[in-house]
């Protein structure tokens, strides 16, 4: 209760839930202002075709899991495996992963179908299989190393909850500074960026927003997408700028202005604050597992969380809570990357490239330009291109600038 309490506190101090001064002139979002009828319909369509694979992949998860933790599949699967107890926890997530997948691998080629039918894949079948290999083996390693320490406590420690949530806040701060430089390069090749004025700029801008960054790079991300992106990662030495070479097909000025969204993340430590609430969810969450295995411990057949076939019900309750938590962690990303855009604002001061730049992602990333209430609240990470267009018009206001 008092590590929730913790957690409530930190993200509610910690989210800048008001983006806005007070006093600024409101401009309701509106899609048609800026965007034509066959853009909007585009974008409703593509968001229907690829509703359908989406919700039945998220209600075979939910299936799956329920499964896992309300009836004895998972241990019924897993006593047939031999070998020490570690073995046997590394072949559970394994197996599992690998039935689950298998369900979902049709859905997955639906989506990816439809990707192509709008343009924003250029991926050929090898390579997306590779990918969604590479993704499931990264995904298995990492739940195989926090279910051995969690088994292994719970073979040694009578209170190995206590251990295991420390060793999960620590888990979760290593992935988010490793990842970087371990798991990105297994998904895209990276160069640096060649001398020349945008790399001049993008530098200068880190500067002048009082970011240290160590490297511009770019991502190949054009071997798998059409879609336009940049990101900043890492922490201190290993900090750099990527752009997508998609985004390098903008205008300068435009990338600059993502560049400076970016930079708003690093400058007010959105990776690292969310690092910390996210282990601190870690923690809390194995707690939550301790006192859920009670509950559950007899209906699903295993004796404890010693027991290596405890692996199915574990990664069940993990995937469910993934599942619950994730319209919250929506609702707080929202808000920060408002406070990106307007940190990009300030930066720039340059509302109409700001503006051009919102309906150039929109348009190429074919993005959602209708509020669904519950799309938006189950996969919006980002407010809608008209909500930051209306940011813009809003900040233009307010800094006595025409609206653009």
């Amino acid at each position: 209760m008092l590590l929730g309490l913790v957690i409530l506190v930190v993200a509610a101090f910690a989210t800048p839930w008001r983006v806005m001064p007070p006093g600024t002139p409101t401009v309701p979002p509106d899609a048609a202002r800026d965007f034509s009828a066959g853009e909007i319909a585009r974008a409703a369509a593509f968001d229907a075709a690829t509703s359908v694979p989406g919700y039945l992949s998220l209600g075979l998860t939910v299936l799956f899991a329920g499964l896992l933790v309300l009836t004895p599949f998972g241990a019924k699967v897993l006593g047939g495996l031999r070998g020490p107890w570690w073995v046997r926890v590394v072949l559970g997530v394994t197996v599992l992963t690998a039935i689950v997948e298998a369900v979902r691998w049709p859905l997955g080629v639906w989506y990816e179908m439809v990707l192509r039918d709008y343009g924003l894949s250029t991926q050929d079948w090898g390579g997306w299989t590779i990918d969604r290999l590479k993704g499931l083996a990264v995904g298995v390693v990492l739940q195989s190393v926090m279910l051995l320490v969690v088994v292994a406590l719970a073979r040694k420690v009578r209170r190995w909850w206590i251990p295991a949530a420390v060793g999960a806040f620590a888990l979760t701060l290593l992935a988010s500074f490793v990842y970087p430089v371990v798991f990105e390069p297994l998904f895209n090749d990276f160069r640096p960026m060649p001398q020349g004025a945008l790399r001049v700029n993008l530098m200068t801008l880190a500067e002048r927003a009082h970011v240290p960054v160590e490297d511009v790079l770019i991502a190949d991300a054009s071997r798998r997408t059409n879609a336009l992106n940049a990101y900043v990662s890492g922490f201190g030495a290993t900090r750099r700028i990527v752009v997508y070479d998609t985004l390098l097909r903008a205008p300068q000025s435009e990338v600059e202005l993502v560049v400076a969204h970016e930079l708003g993340h690093a400058k007010y430590g959105d990776v690292l604050a969310g690092t910390l609430v996210g282990g601190l969810g870690a923690a809390f969450g194995v707690i939550l597992l301790y006192l859920l295995l009670e509950v559950v411990r007899r209906r699903t057949g295993i004796v404890s969380a010693a027991d290596p076939r405890a692996v199915g019900v574990i990664m069940g309750l993990l995937s469910l809570a993934t599942i619950i938590v994730g319209p919250a962690q929506n609702v707080i990303s929202r808000h920060v990357e408002a406070r990106a855009d307007l940190h990009a604002l300030n930066l720039t001061k340059d509302p109409g490239t700001f503006l051009s730049m919102q309906k150039r992602l929109a348009i190429t990333n074919i993005s959602d330009l209708s509020l669904d209430p519950v799309e938006y609240a189950l996969y919006a990470s980002h407010p809608s291109a008209p909500e930051r267009i209306a940011m813009a018009r809003e900040w233009a206001a307010l800094n006595g600038q025409p609206q653009p």
